[in-house]
């Protein structure tokens, strides 16, 4: 066991280059894409799509690094541990990461897929349709679990969307075993609401015995529990037991707490640009506000303010100060 909280926040996830462009409604009955989802495609339509849309804006991206790269902003002490390839993005992203002052342990993969990436196309009303391509994404396994890192987090952060690869589910475990040993907690995000169908049974399965915090949506609730509305889904989290954060867009955030009952945090009014990494930015501003020991109250306080910055403007990592957003 680590002697010492080395890192407040260790997030785990799927290491994504992001590609953000504009597009139309026409644009995604085009290519057949249900908006505002995120679909897992293989290289030909990776390569098709990108051709069709063009470079857009390149940045770092995946889940989890969002969230880490956002909670690193507001002055939290973070890792990130994903799978990238030996190569020109995998590089690029791990000096990324490294520029934000996030320990970033994990080998690069050699000779296999290369490093993955998001085509995010953005439509006029700040929605956006993700078309992921894993690539060396699905190759992170327990092997990639660094130990000392998970030791001495306060919070393992778990990104929903890793959940798809077997291999990954098998690290998620691992990840947890190492930190409740090591008497830290674990928090989860379920990603999305397809994310969701796609691995229903075993999301509940780890918030059962795994999870210590729960991040979601409206539409994750209601797909994780089949729950006909907001009110069921937040009965049905209540009786996990579990520190949930429930975001629900413009209409703010419900934290649901075993201690404190249902808090209802509002959402920080801003015109959406792009709503790219809302909830990664959510999540990153609870974190670093929870790993201060502030109220419950504040966690989601801080969660909307970076949540609203981000979907202010194309990308989702932050450009403004965060610090000073908060007022930290």
């Amino acid at each position: 066991m680590a002697d010492r909280q080395a890192l407040d926040i260790l997030g785990i996830g799927n290491a994504i280059v992001d590609v953000v462009a504009s597009a139309t409604d026409a644009t995604l009955t085009e290519w057949g894409m249900a908006k505002g989802s995120m679909a897992l495609v293989d290289t030909a339509r990776a390569n098709a799509i990108h051709a069709a849309v063009g470079e857009g804006v390149q940045t770092g991206g995946g889940s989890a690094a969002n969230t880490c790269a956002a909670a690193a902003a507001l002055g939290a002490k973070v890792g990130y541990l994903g799978k990238v390839a030996e190569d020109a993005p995998g590089q690029a992203f791990a000096e990324d990461l490294k520029k934000l002052g996030i320990h970033f342990p994990t080998k690069p993969l050699k000779g296999g897929a290369p490093t993955a990436r998001c085509l995010i196309l953005v439509t006029p009303d700040g929605q956006r349709t993700m078309n992921t391509y894993l690539g060396a994404c699905v190759t992170f396994g327990e092997e990639d679990v660094d130990q000392g890192a998970v030791e001495s987090a306060a919070v393992t952060y778990l990104e929903g969307y890793l959940y798809d690869p077997p291999e990954a589910q098998a690290a998620f475990r691992k990840a947890a075993r190492i930190a409740h040993a090591a008497g830290r907690q674990v928090a989860i995000t379920l990603s999305d609401s397809f994310c969701v169908g796609r691995h229903k049974a075993a999301f509940l399965d780890f918030i059962a015995r795994d999870a210590d915090i729960v991040f979601a949506n409206e539409d994750e609730a209601l797909a994780l529990f089949d729950a006909v509305d907001v009110e069921a889904a937040t009965q049905a989290f209540a009786a996990t037991g579990k520190l949930v954060a429930l975001t629900r867009s413009e209409k703010g955030s419900r934290i649901i707490s075993p201690k404190e009952g249902v808090i209802e945090v509002p959402a920080v009014p801003t015109t959406p640009i792009d709503s790219t990494g809302a909830g990664d930015a959510y999540a990153a501003g609870f974190l670093a506000a929870h790993a201060r020991g502030l109220p419950l109250a504040e966690c989601g306080r801080w969660g909307s303010v970076a949540a609203s910055e981000v979907i202010s403007h194309f990308g989702a990592r932050p450009q403004a100060d965060l610090r000073r957003l908060v007022g930290a």
